[in-house]
């Protein structure tokens, strides 16, 4: 991408070329500060389907905490509003750009501060990529769990941000687990440190785990201190396949229910193991209605591996097949990870839910979401995090077709409402943004919707950090 360097306002500019990049260059260098349409109109959005985004005055890429503070203390006297962004692999439109507003990527802050493997900690800017940092950790004989499906292009921050998880968190938990301390510019301009860096410590209230999933909307994170774990073995999958979406779900319950902790527990429809196959050429079977992938990454997988195929083959697979060796696990979890690639390949674009259900009730939304695909007659491909309920149906639709297009938010809407019917929340991971605000009031209700509104005013009282998300 091009940056546009700054020099002489143009008299076309409008926001951009007042007070507001005299301002902002005023302590940050000519090239972190980009107002050329074409470019600013890149940072507009991120992957989200039907999610307004405005454009932006000015986006700004700093590389230090000063001048984070100086882009705040900016904003706050010209009110002007600030919308975070990460990478933009987001899918909630949480990194939408609003009209007028500062843009304020981070991905320049990406430097890994420190590895200290005897407190098991990283110290982290927010622009880390994700997989960046599990690598680096890895030479200590260490690792940072969280990984989800876009390890490899998101940021920590914009993890932090959306408290995302990933395929192994049924054993190893979500982001949240992980962030013990965080450095935080708030919206007037202060620096505000929360946390430790101790295995423990209950000194007063929990400010790290508030900003955690705040989507930017209380403060901008721009140091992360974060546990690690030792390096586990190297995983094991096995692979089963499936009658049904209900028989697949069983056995879910059965591995749970018999104590079992794979590290890795994830369910791919028919659908969705086609989409991989036309995209890859992977070689899944088609035939199956439901392929549940099963990993673990104890010191005997192979033996955790077929006390699981046998729970497998008493809810009704149809065949059970253990990867042979590491190279084969490997192939299934790329499989897994490029599916939802794969599914907005079938129509050029998706809807991604991301409802999440009590693991007893995973087999009734599957249910549930083959029924509404019927009665919108859309591909709706179901991925999930089986092993924590949390599912991500996935609406393929042409945006090109206004009905289809109708149809597809619809059907996007009622499977989030049989999520909640289903005793589920409306988002396990990607965060509520600008997709779901009218959700998250029926969700949470008047009562939790006021507190969380108040916490909001204490914070950010001009409302000028990621103004018009979560509500």
């Amino acid at each position: 991408m091009i940056m546009s360097r700054i020099e002489a306002p143009r008299d076309e500019d409008t926001v951009a070329a007042g007070p507001l990049v005299d301002r902002l260059l005023g302590g940050l260098p000519a090239e972190a500060v980009l107002t050329d349409p074409d470019v600013t109109a890149s940072y507009a959005h991120d992957m989200a389907s039907f999610c307004p985004a405005g454009s932006p005055a000015v986006v700004v890429l700093p590389r230090t905490v000063q001048q984070v503070q100086h882009v705040m203390r900016t904003a706050t006297e010209l009110r002007v509003p600030v919308v975070p962004q990460g990478a933009r692999t987001g899918l909630s439109g949480a990194a939408n750009a609003t009209d007028g507003c500062i843009v304020l990527s981070l991905t320049k802050m990406d430097r890994i501060l420190e590895i200290d493997p005897v407190n098991r900690i990283a110290v982290v800017e927010p622009g880390v990529i994700n997989a960046a940092l599990s690598r680096a950790v890895a030479e200590h004989g260490l690792a940072y769990p969280p990984d989800p499906s876009s390890w490899e292009m998101c940021t920590i921050g914009g993890n932090i941000g959306t408290a995302s998880g990933g395929l192994c968190c049924v054993k190893y938990g979500v982001t949240a687990e992980y962030v013990l301390g965080l450095d935080v510019v708030l919206a007037d301009g202060r620096l505000l440190t929360t946390g430790r860096r101790t295995v423990k410590g209950v000194a007063g209230y929990d400010l790290t785990r508030l900003f955690v999933g705040s989507e930017g909307s209380l403060g901008i994170v721009v140091r992360a201190v974060l546990a690690l774990r030792p390096k586990p073995p190297e995983q094991l999958v096995l692979a089963a396949e499936f009658a049904s979406g209900a028989a697949a779900s069983d056995a879910v319950c059965r591995i749970m229910a018999g104590g079992h902790v794979p590290s890795l527990l994830e369910l791919m429809d028919r659908t969705t193991v086609k989409a991989v196959n036309d995209m890859a050429r992977m070689g899944l079977p088609e035939s199956t209605e439901a392929l549940l992938l099963a990993a673990f990454d104890t010191t005997d997988p192979a033996a955790d591996l077929a006390a699981l195929g046998a729970l497998c083959e008493e809810a009704g697979a149809t065949q059970v097949v253990p990867a042979e060796d590491a190279a084969e696990s490997e192939m299934l979890l790329q499989a897994r990870r490029m599916s939802l690639v794969a599914l907005e390949a079938v129509k050029g674009t998706t809807m991604i839910d991301d409802v999440c259900v009590p693991r007893s009730r995973l087999g009734e939304l599957i249910e549930g979401v083959e029924r509404i695909s019927e009665k919108h007659g859309l591909t709706i491909g179901v991925v999930a995090h089986a092993g924590d309920g949390n599912t991500h149906p996935t609406v393929c639709f042409d945006a090109s077709d206004p009905d289809e297009s109708r149809r597809a938010r619809e059907s996007f809407d009622e499977i989030m409402a049989l999520g909640l019917e289903l005793g589920g929340t409306i988002t396990g991971e990607h965060g509520v943004g600008v997709l779901k605000k009218e959700w998250l009031a029926r969700e949470a209700g008047p009562v939790s919707m006021e507190m969380q509104r108040a916490v909001k005013g204490a914070f950010d009282p001009l409302d000028i950090l990621n103004p018009g998300k979560l509500f």
